[in-house]
Order: structure tokens, then sequence, then C-alpha cells
């Protein structure tokens, strides 16, 4: 056989693995558990991180603001030294709206070796902390909840102990309206899903360990044991980092797809999504040359092998490649299938994932570039040039 055939076989092998041996990453089941309501409503902190959110939080805010808990529960909001007005209009939004009681606070620029959202969780969950709550909600000021979400993520953490789960996460819906959104965001998330495969995290002996950071119910309980978010100060993908810190404490992880909570952020650009992404691409790679040389070549077999090869093998009659490039295609569009129909897109963009990839491999490769020119990880203002977890000890 040519090497064209060869690649096209590799990248068929590994596909072939991928559906049936990395956790049935493709599946869109895995949903919050269904429980009875507890004999008794524990309390519940929220505590929401927010800097320059002015243009969300008049959809996001309110959503908290109503939630329908049985048990007491309360709003902190952190303003992160918002430039924008985010503070007093959190403020008049609680008068305007009523509901559950509302608390901003301010705690100033984040001290060395902390990133920004991880600066103003510790002041938040400090202050939650004074009022002994049993839970604390972390969810970003940019997601949208349902009346009854609050109430949902209590009853499908359980009661303490070996049914019970420490730490309960549902990854928002996120805005899905533009062409480019369309384009990137369900891949986004089938990618993470590729990466951590939520049936891997929620396994009760399982090593693998991810949440999603716009919305996680943690017991306050798990939170002091697993010294949160002290031992994670620096890290800027802080919702995995999180999940880790809970699991080597000794918790219990669910993750899974939300039906009821939503991001309300627009990223209608390529621009917005670019940014997105290329923040906390390379800090995944843990800054390593070496993985990002890998992560390439491994997307170039996987994603972009099967058009490639099927294409070739058509124009210089070689039927293997032809045959092993189109299935590896076949099987890769296949499983994307699920991601699309739970963000109710179209099957037709689902051929069109060899072409996000490359978009992904670029994100990848200029977060990289990014690090290296001593810029790091940006966000609204902030540059971290060297993201990562904060030491054990």
């Amino acid at each position: 056989m040519s090497a064209v055939a060869w690649i096209a076989v590799g990248s068929l092998v590994v596909w072939v693995w991928l559906l049936l041996g990395q956790g049935f990453f493709w599946r869109t089941d895995q949903r919050l558990p269904r429980r009875g309501d507890p004999e008794r409503w524990p309390s519940v902190t929220v505590v929401v991180p927010a800097r320059d959110e002015a243009e969300v939080l008049p959809v996001s805010l309110p959503s908290l603001l109503a939630q329908d808990y049985p048990g007491h529960a309360e709003i902190i909001l952190v303003d992160d030294c918002s430039g924008d007005g985010t503070g007093e209009l959190a403020r008049a939004l609680s008068a305007r709206c009523g509901g559950l009681p509302l608390t901003v606070v301010a705690p100033g620029e984040p001290e060395p070796g902390w990133t920004g959202k991880l600066w103003a969780l510790r002041h938040g969950m400090a202050l939650a902390r004074q009022g002994e709550p049993e839970f604390l909600l972390l969810t970003d000021a940019d997601i949208a909840h349902e009346p009854d979400s609050l109430r949902e993520l209590v009853a499908a953490a359980g009661t303490e102990g070996e049914d019970g789960f420490d730490l309960v996460s549902q990854m928002a819906r996120l805005r899905v309206t533009s062409a480019w959104e369309r384009l990137v965001v369900p891949a986004f998330v089938y990618f993470f899903a590729q990466l951590y495969p939520f049936r891997r995290v929620n396994g009760k002996r399982s090593r693998t360990a991810a949440a999603a950071g716009g919305c996680v119910l943690l017991r306050a309980g798990a939170a002091e044991r697993a010294r949160v978010p002290e031992s994670i100060r620096q890290a800027v993908i802080d919702d995995v980092s999180l999940a880790r810190a809970v699991r080597r404490s000794g918790g219990r992880i669910w993750l899974g797809l939300a039906d009821r909570v939503d991001s309300v952020r627009p990223s209608p650009r390529l621009a917005d999504l670019w940014r997105m992404v290329a923040r906390s691409a390379y800090a995944q790679l843990r800054h390593s040359p070496w993985l990002l040389a890998g992560t390439v070549l491994g997307l170039g077999l996987v994603y972009v092998a099967p058009p490639v090869t099927l294409v070739a093998g058509l124009l210089t009659g070689e039927p293997v490649a032809a045959t092993a490039g189109g299935a590896a295609w076949a099987v890769m569009a296949g499983t994307y299938l699920p991601m699309l129909g739970y963000y109710r897109q179209s099957s037709w963009l689902a051929p069109l994932l060899p072409f996000t990839a490359v978009l992904y491999l670029l994100m990848t490769v200029d977060s990289a570039v990014r690090h290296h020119r001593g810029r790091g990880a940006a966000w609204k203002g902030r540059t971290y040039a060297l993201p990562e977890a904060a030491p054990e000890s």
C-alpha cells in the first residue's frame, strides 16, 4: 500500500477506537441525575464572579434572583474591578426584581499568584462561609438559570455519603445564533467531551476529572477538604482544576450537559470565539512544545487525514486510501451528529468537522505563540503569562 493508504487506514483505526473505546464521548445522554426531594433542603449560597458584565447581567442575574428554592438561599456577586458599573447594575436589578437576597462585594485587584476569577471566588466563598451554607453554587455572570435550576442541582447532589455527589456541574448550553457560532460552538463542546468523556468523569473509581465552570454546585465541606480555591489559585482552566482538587481529596463528582442552564454571552464573530479558545488552549497542553507538536500531528491524523486521503485516493485510483479515508470521515461525522442534535443544528454541519478542527488547531498554535511572546492567557484586560495550577504545598 502507498503512504496515503497507510495514513487513511491509521486514521480509520483511530476513529474506530474513539467510537468504542473513549468512554462513548459522543453520546449526549449524561443529564442531571433525577432523585426525589430531600427531607430537608440544605442552605445554599450562590457565588457569582463578575468582571465587566453589564451587557449580560440584565438577563442572567434576574434568573438567579427568581430561583424557586424551598430552603435558604442567597447570592453574593463579586465585582472584580469592573469598569462598566457591574456592581451598581447588580444592586439596581436586585432592588427592581426582588427574590433571593443579594450582596455585592469588591475585593480589589488580585494579589500576585492569583488569577482574577479565582481571586474573586476566594472572597465570595470566604464571605459565604460566614453563613455556614451546606452548598455553594459557583456560576458565571453570563449564565441564565431556569427557576428550578438550583432545586434540581441540589436534589441531584443528594445526601452526603457514598451515593451523593460533592460536586455537580452542568455544561451550560452555549449560545448558537450566528454562522460562526453554529460552526464552532457545538464542536467546542464535542472536543471537550472527547478529552474528558462525561461517563468516565462520573464513574465512582474513575481518575478522569473535569467540570464546567459556568455551573458548579459544590458541597461546602468538600471545598474545605480540597482547599479550594487556594489550592488552584493560579489555574486558568479553573473548572478542570477544581474538579481534580475535589477528586484528589476523596470527593465524588458528576458532569453532564444542561437542559435548563444557558449561556447568554454573544460571540457572533470568529474573533470572539478565537479569543475564547486561544486564551487557555496552550495551558491545557501544560505549555509544552512537545505536547503541542503531538497535538498538531494528532489532529492532522484524526480530523484532516480522512477527507484528504479520500480525495487523494479518488484522484490517484487507490481504492484502499479512498475507502478507508471515506469510512473514517463517515465515522467522524456520525459521532458528531448527537452534539449537533443537542444544539438543534443541521446535520449537514457534520461533514464540516475537519474544517472546524483546523480552526481549533490554528487557535491552539496561536495560543502557544502568544505565550512565548509573553502575552500568555489574556482575558478582559488581564494577562497571565504563566497560567498553571498552583503547587500542592
